[in-house]
This record gives structure tokens, sequence and C-alpha cells, in this order.
């Protein structure tokens, strides 16, 4: 019979192969039961969402949000990939942050989707994901980066809100340094009919 260091380790073991994956959010059916019981009760991942877990080191303390903020946008890309696969992407205003080199975490990550609820999903250190029941614009296109899916960044130049002009004039001025040629954004702004 194994002893209970044996069997943390062969849960260990599970979650190493996991890693050499590069999966650091993990969803309930990656690991069983009695590897992610183990694994939570020694507090070497911790959930996130009802079925979602991160890693988490050993020595982190009750309350530290390093893990969290770290594993963020890779638990974003793999939750919302699982869920809605490619009929979501990131708001305007955000994929603009993305792209100017922002990664942020926000304090409430907003998505479209035609699958969305219109709720609000609450995540560790009062940080939530909001769905919103919204077709994306017809002439949208669209980009993925670091698996997240989101709008390209002519897009979202025209379909951000006016205030992120004011209210971020800093990562404006970058995406707008960002546009090579007019003709990039121009198109757009054409078949849109903006």
């Amino acid at each position: 019979m194994a002893t209970p260091n044996e069997k943390l380790a062969e849960s260990l073991e599970a979650l190493k192969e996991l890693q050499d994956k590069k999966i650091t959010a993990i969803k309930t059916d990656e690991l069983s039961r009695v590897h992610r019981e183990r694994l939570l009760r020694s507090g070497f991942i911790k959930e996130i969402v009802k079925g979602w877990y991160i890693l988490v080191p050993t020595h982190e303390k009750q309350g530290d949000s390093t893990s969290w903020y770290v594993s963020y946008w890779h638990f974003c890309a793999r939750y919302l990939e699982d869920r809605y696969g490619d009929s979501y992407s990131l708001s305007p205003e955000q994929s603009i942050f993305i792209h100017s080199g922002d990664w942020t975490v926000p304090q409430q990550l907003i998505i479209r989707s035609p699958e969305g609820s219109n709720s609000l999903t609450p995540l560790p250190f009062e940080t939530s994901l909001f769905s919103m029941k919204l077709a994306n614009p017809k002439a949208a296109e669209f980009t993925t980066i670091e698996g997240l899916r989101m709008l390209t960044l002519p897009c979202s130049l025209i379909y951000c809100s006016a205030t992120m002009f004011t209210a971020n004039p800093t990562d404006i001025r970058t995406a707008l340094s960002l546009i090579r040629d007019s003709s990039e954004i121009l198109g757009l702004l054409l078949e849109g009919g903006h």
C-alpha cells in the first residue's frame, strides 16, 4: 500500500505533466478527482471558479494575490475558449490596451459574445468577468494574441467608446502609432459606414 507521500508524489507527477504542456489554468477534467483533491488539500492548486484551478506555490500565504495575477491572462484565455470557442472577443477597449502592450489586469474584463449571458462572473481579489450578449460588428476583423480572441487594432479603434480617447490618451497614441498606413483603417471606416 502506498504511503501518503507516495500518493502525493503521484499527484504531483500528474500536475507536472500539465505544466510541461505549459498549462497553468487547469480544467476539472484534466486531473482525476483523487489527484485534484490531494493537490488542493496540499496547497498546490487553488479553485478560481467552479471547475477551474490555477497552480500556486506551496509557500503562498492566505490572501497573497501573486499567483492569481501571474495566471490571470492564461486563465482567461483557456476559460473563454472553453466556454465560447471562437464566438467571443474582448471588448474593443481591452483590445486596444493589449495591442498597446498594456497587460495590466483589469478589475472587470468585458467580453462580447452572441452566447453571452449579460452576467458577472466573480473572480479572486475583486476582479470579475462580464459577458455581454452582443453580436460582434459585421465588418469586424479578429486576431488572437496569447490565446485571447480580440478585435484587430484598426477595428478596436473604430468600435471603442469615445471616452476611451479622452480617458486613455497615452494608450490611444500608442495604438495610433502602430497603424502603419491609413488604408488599414480607412477601408473599415468606409465599409462600416462610419
